[in-house]
């Protein structure tokens, strides 16, 4: 697993140990931010189920200002922050160990909000639609901003919300990842 273009494109990443993370392969890594960019103009990026940090890693290497990475498992937090550590510049990542709803809570305390939301939890513990309402109703997202999720390719998402429209679909072996834009309403 490597950081695939960019600023630290080609460092190498370490993976969570154990069975507890999917990692996004390098393909579907590259392939992904290639739908939705492939370079940044600045922004923040909120990666909700960091597992190794690649994602949000990936998208600072490729232009965004600031990564906050949350995971709830203590493996995931000691690798987020040893991949970390290859950028040299722990400044620009914010690292949680927290479950999707704390982190929502907490950042909604904060009155942050995002431009990039990357959403890849365990296939068997999936609340998308939910914890999208919750980004949603938090006012944690910018006018425009790109939220991803990884699913199972089997897995049909039902967002009802109106500001929220689908821009792209793409299975990827067993994977499927699906992009959605947020526009704010007038």
């Amino acid at each position: 697993m490597r950081i695939v273009s960019g600023e630290y494109g080609g460092r190498k990443l370490r993976a969570v140990s154990g069975d507890n993370t999917r990692p996004t392969s390098d393909k579907v890594k590259e392939a992904l931010f290639h739908m939705i960019g492939p370079y940044f103009d600045g922004g923040h990026v909120l990666d909700l189920y960091a597992g190794s940090g690649a994602l949000g890693i990936e998208a600072v290497s490729r232009g965004m200002d600031k990564a906050y990475l949350v995971d709830n498992n203590t493996s995931a937090i000691k690798t987020i922050e040893e991949n970390i550590s290859i950028t040299k510049e722990p400044g620009k990542f914010v690292v949680w160990k927290k479950n999707d709803l704390q982190a929502i809570e907490h950042l909604n305390q904060m009155k942050e909000s995002f431009d990039l939301v990357l959403l890849d939890p365990p296939y068997a513990k999936q609340k998308l639609e939910l914890i999208i309402k919750q980004l949603i109703d938090n006012q944690l997202l910018e006018n425009f901003a790109i939220i991803v999720c990884e699913t199972d390719k089997d897995v049909s998402l039902e967002v009802s919300e109106q500001s929220l429209r689908l821009v792209k679909d793409k299975v990827f072996g067993k994977t499927k990842v699906s992009l959605y834009e947020w526009v704010k309403e007038k």
